[in-house]
């Protein structure tokens, strides 16, 4: 293994606290110096580093103020985004969790390359807590290994990016994110977006920043993940979620589920976008990450929220639970990828992978691939422009796919 890459042994079990993850960071970086050298005295660099490096770091995250919130518009950008492409179907690869550094993302960033799709679209987690060096080594690193779309990249925001208070998403990760604008290059300017031609709307929401609060805080108002107001002005005054004239089909894009058979269900994002589709309401697609799977669900809202086909790919860089669904919309759930690739630690670990989702017109094909370029689902999607109704179609799912059956 190369000797700058992460083990990802490291990830095993990785838990979701602010604690752990700075606690982490602060190994990782002591076990680079280790590798690269740089400790001659070994008791002093792990003085240093994990012991007054965790305190300083993890008091600041805690204690210290947010990155300001970017949204529109904002140095002349509305957020909006023409689909462009130099052939008659526009591709787009989905990546979560991806930023690990590791060979496994290492492997998925490189099978981007070779596809390399019109854009490139990362569903967020920076690990482990987000910080300038992390967004270096895994996106703007002249060895990083993250691939930039022909004509784009834009990334969202995740749980791990405000573990530092989402200073070096901002700071350092969206000023790196181009986008093509006619004939112009734009900067992603905020933590969302709208992709958009004359069938499909791809909209990217953030819930990342919603997503972590003050200590003592969290234990008494635990994060929803909402969508702040600039947000909801955005999708209202310039997506205009509620015109009803507009019937090209909607694909949203977040980093944290909104319903789940694994973990915590989201469902205030779902209900924020039902208010502001008004009578435009109809079902949407929705892809999001934050779990370390890949899972299919059919269309299921909360009585108060938008109607969803819910997809998960949070399986781009972390190690990739293989756990069974324990908890609610088990009658949702429909396919679960539960091969087992190796045991690390005494644990199952799955196949990481991406989405690889090609536009023609009004229909949609989306391969969900995994390291080994194995095409392991196949759906399609039609778009009636009459109505805004979705029409899904399984193309294909592969024999050792775990199916759930009504």
């Amino acid at each position: 293994m190369n000797p700058e890459k992460r083990d990802t042994e490291q990830y095993v079990d990785l838990g979701h606290t602010e604690v752990e993850n700075h606690l982490k960071e602060q190994a990782a970086l002591y076990e680079k110096r280790l590798k690269e050298g740089q400790a001659a005295n070994k008791v002093a660099a792990y003085f240093a580093t994990n012991l007054l490096g965790f305190a300083y770091h993890y008091a600041k995250s805690r204690f210290g103020p947010k990155a300001p919130y970017q949204f529109y518009p904002r140095n002349g950008d509305d957020g909006l985004y023409p689909l462009h492409t130099f052939t008659d179907t526009v591709t787009l690869a989905l990546l979560s969790d991806w930023a690990t550094d590791t060979p496994e993302s290492d492997l998925i960033g490189n099978l981007v390359r070779d596809l390399d799709p019109d854009y490139s679209i990362h569903l967020g987690d920076v690990y482990f807590v987000g910080t300038p060096s992390e967004v270096k080594a895994n996106f703007t690193d002249p060895t990083a290994s993250w691939h930039f779309g022909k004509h784009g990249s834009l990334a969202l925001s995740g749980n791990h990016e405000m573990y530092s208070n989402g200073s070096a998403y901002f700071k350092e990760l969206l000023p790196a994110m181009k986008i093509r604008k006619g004939g112009t290059i734009a900067t992603q300017q905020a933590g969302f977006f709208c992709l958009e031609h004359e069938h499909w709307r791809i909209i990217g929401l953030d819930t990342g920043y919603t997503s972590t609060n003050r200590p003592f805080l969290e234990v008494l108002f635990k994060p929803d993940c909402h969508l702040r107001d600039e947000q909801l002005n955005w999708l209202r005054d310039q997506v205009r979620l509620h015109d009803v004239s507009d019937t090209r089909g909607i694909i949203f894009l977040s980093h944290h589920p909104y319903f789940s058979s694994f973990r915590d269900d989201h469902p205030v994002v779902g209900r924020q976008l039902r208010k502001l589709f008004g009578d435009a309401n109809r079902p949407v697609i929705w892809i999001w990450g934050h779990e370390h799977r890949l899972s299919f669900y059919d269309k299921y809202g909360f009585p108060d929220g938008v109607q969803a086909w819910g997809r998960c790919v949070g399986h781009g860089g972390m190690p990739v639970e293989t756990d069974a669904p324990d908890q609610g919309h088990l009658g949702q759930l429909r396919l679960y990828d539960r091969r087992v690739r190796e045991r690390i630690r005494r644990k199952d670990i799955g196949y990481n992978g991406f989405a690889l989702m090609s536009i023609t017109g009004p229909d949609i094909e989306i391969n969900y691939i995994d390291q080994n370029k194995v095409t392991v689902v196949t759906e399609r999607w039609h778009v009636d422009r009459k109505t805004g109704g979705l029409t899904p179609e399984t193309v294909f799912i592969h024999p050792d796919i775990t199916r759930f059956d009504p």
